[in-house]
């Protein structure tokens, strides 16, 4: 059964994930280069320099992103927008793909083994950000609306094994970290 949560306990889930998350960043982003330099893709397309992984206040931005529910456009939008527009908002712009585009691999994003807060988990058919990897926990918009769940759980079991994509940060990400046209 899928887990069904309020927003309002969406948003303390993700504050006491960030909480749970901040020291476990702060002690990797200062340790020796982590798994996030290396690219993850099994094909061919690595860029001429290496990707750039985003650093802990900016995977930070994109999780602060999520907790500004009250101004979510609530119609005509499913994950794969959703997400797309709090990256957006978080000031890390991607050509928009659908899951499927996703799950295959982009661009903007490299294939990793191992997740860290504010990277993609994509099956096909459905996208999120994960919120706690060492939880499993990952935000999205689901059939009841803007939730969190755990991609370990019977549910997303069913639908096949997630990939996980972290956003490989280029020229022209802005500088502000927060965008006002959600």
């Amino acid at each position: 059964m899928m887990m069904r949560l309020s927003s309002r306990f969406c948003a303390f889930f993700l504050l006491i994930s960030f909480q749970a998350i901040l020291p476990a960043i702060a002690q990797r982003s200062q340790s020796a280069p982590d798994a996030a330099s290396r690219w993850g893709h099994s094909d061919s397309r690595q860029p001429s320099t290496p990707a750039q992984s985003l650093t802990a206040d900016e995977r930070l931005t994109i999780l602060g992103t999520a907790l500004d529910l009250h101004r979510y456009p609530r119609q005509g939008s499913d994950c794969t927008h959703f997400i797309h527009a709090l990256y957006e908002r978080a000031g890390f712009p991607y050509t928009y793909a659908n899951s499927s585009e996703l799950y295959a691999g982009t661009d903007e994003f490299r294939r990793v083994n191992f997740p860290q807060a504010g990277d993609l988990v994509v099956w096909r058919g459905h996208a999120g950000i994960v919120t706690n990897p060492a939880r499993h926990s990952f935000f999205s918009l689901l059939s009841s609306g803007p939730a969190v769940n755990t991609y370990d759980s019977p549910y997303w079991r069913r639908r096949g094994h997630p990939r996980f994509f972290r956003y490989v940060k280029s020229d022209f990400v802005r500088s502000s970290s927060l965008r006002n046209d959600f």
